[in-house]
């Protein structure tokens, strides 16, 4: 067979992620402060973008909003957000139609105070002890290494390789520091950490010592008799210091994690007007933009000497008129969407999550006519403000559990919150098992499987049935059993004191 080279033509579809079209989508996965932070870095780069005044703008052409995007954007919109934020907004749009109740909006302090980080707890602390520079050293660096536990996983040698120190010097700032608030810091595992808690109340002859340093394992899964025939000790005995070792706390940096403390600023806020739910998009902080009239005009001009000076600015403009369309779909997306997600979770906004019902990304997409992975970027990392609290749009997707005793279908969060009520009500001498749990529900008309209820459990944190068992109810009648042992007042002191977390 001959080779040969040769031209042909063919025609096949293609889709072409155009550099406007990657924009748009990237600024739709956005969560409203990440939008905001991109519209600032515009503002600062593009000399052709500019926010819109409400006064004369010189000459300055702005790029409309489309018509779809004012009918969507309601006229009360930036005076609700005007109340909550506590400061003049850039409109003035109030509706006398809406009443904003105070409780409707998240307090604006709680999302911004800086707390104090453990570092800066226990620097403080170490700074306070009076040490001299070589010990002030050593505790650096072992406060810089603890993990998000508040461990110190680093080996004596390591910290004193670090610290130009011998590891006898390191043990003896260590020791200090494990007694720092909070107590049992930079332990080296839970077993110390405990211990030091319990030294820390005058216990480390207890029971509850004795307990912490030989039968961790036992205690883990409740097994008393073994205990207490190992620590010859009475049941009643081994029951007290059990509730004494569930008052300690196994992570001391939990009062000081830098996750706990989490900024949302809903995207989207439902309100109840006149009996009906308006959607309200969160604008606050997004100004209006719009393309710098001057920078377009010098766009326009002629000339040889400026050509290059005119392309450079034409680029500009294009990319401000393109962001500023991006937004306008991105905020068109954001609304419609929503609406769509809370007219079929109309009765959770009424009742709550026992109401939730399934809804997959699909349903949502055919109603607007969208594809189901719009839906799932416009739904990424955005938070709404409803009457039931703030949630994650994604929170609205549910599968679905079949009833026995209709056509009806509940959304797997309401059955893992009936799970959970069941739980928090159930005999803690004797807790259900996920079979009983699972013949519960399906008392209740719910068509469910026991290996089905043990995974909600699971992805509830709800620890199986044998690790559940907690029979302090015996402790109380018990304790009167108890006699020689340490003195009560110290003991319930010691098993009082307040918890972090």
């Amino acid at each position: 067979m001959a080779l040969e080279i040769k031209l042909s033509q063919k025609l096949m579809p293609q889709l072409v992620m155009t550099p406007q079209l990657q924009q748009a989508i990237k600024l739709l996965q956005l969560s409203h402060l990440d939008l905001q932070e991109r519209v600032a870095q515009e503002l600062e780069e593009n000399p052709a973008l500019e926010e819109a005044r409400d006064e004369d703008d010189g000459g300055a052409e702005t790029v409309r909003e489309p018509e779809a995007a004012r009918e969507m954007l309601v006229a009360d919109r930036m005076a609700e957000w005007q109340d909550y934020m506590g400061t003049n907004s850039r409109h003035d749009m109030a509706s006398p139609e809406v009443v904003r109740e105070e409780e409707d909006f998240p307090s604006l302090e709680n999302t911004v105070t800086r707390r104090e980080t453990l570092q800066e707890h226990l620097l403080w602390q170490l700074r306070m002890a009076g040490l001299d520079p070589s010990a002030e050293d050593i505790g650096t660096v072992i406060i810089g290494n603890l993990d998000e536990r508040g461990y110190l996983e680093m080996s004596l040698e390591e910290v004193g390789a670090l610290a130009h120190a011998p590891p006898d010097a390191v043990e003896e700032v260590l020791t200090l520091i494990q007694l720092f608030d909070p107590v049992g810091i930079a332990a080296r595992d839970l077993r110390e950490c405990l211990l030091v808690q319990l030294q820390n109340a005058g216990l480390e002859d207890s029971v509850a010592a004795g307990m912490v340093a030989h039968h961790l394992h036992e205690l883990e899964y409740k097994q008393y008799d073994r205990i207490a025939q190992s620590l010859n000790a009475s049941l009643a005995e081994i029951l007290e210091a059990a509730h004494l070792i569930a008052c300690l706390e196994p992570k001391p940096a939990r009062g000081f994690d830098d996750d706990e403390v989490r900024t949302i600023v809903p995207d989207v806020v439902v309100q109840k007007v006149a009996g009906e739910y308006a959607i309200v998009l969160n604008d606050d902080g997004v100004p209006p933009l719009r393309v710098s009239g001057l920078v377009r005009r010098l766009a326009g001009e002629g000339g040889e000497e400026v050509r290059k000076a005119r392309e450079y600015l034409e680029t500009k403009v294009r990319a401000a008129t393109w962001l500023i369309k991006s937004i306008h779909w991105r905020q068109q997306t954001l609304y419609r969407v929503s609406q769509s997600i809370f007219s079929f979770q109309r009765e959770f906004l009424e009742h709550g999550v026992t109401r939730l019902k399934p809804l997959v990304l699909r349903e949502v997409a055919a109603e607007i006519g969208m594809h189901p992975s719009t839906v799932s970027r416009a739904t990424s990392n955005k938070y709404a403000h409803t009457p039931q609290g703030v949630f994650e749009l994604k929170f609205f997707f549910q599968s679905g559990i079949p009833r026995n005793d209709s056509a009806m279908v509940m959304s797997s969060e309401s059955v893992r919150d009936r799970i959970r009520k069941l739980v928090e009500t159930e005999n803690p001498g004797k807790p259900l098992s996920d079979q009983e749990i699972a013949g519960e529900l399906q008392g209740l008309g719910i068509d469910i499987a026991r290996r089905t209820v043990a995974k909600y459990r699971e992805q509830l944190g709800i620890l199986p049935s044998s690790r559940r068992r907690e029979p302090f109810a015996q402790y109380h009648a018990a304790r009167s059993e108890v006699s020689g042992g340490a003195d009560m007042g110290t003991r319930a002191a010691a098993g009082s004191r307040p918890q972090r977390g």
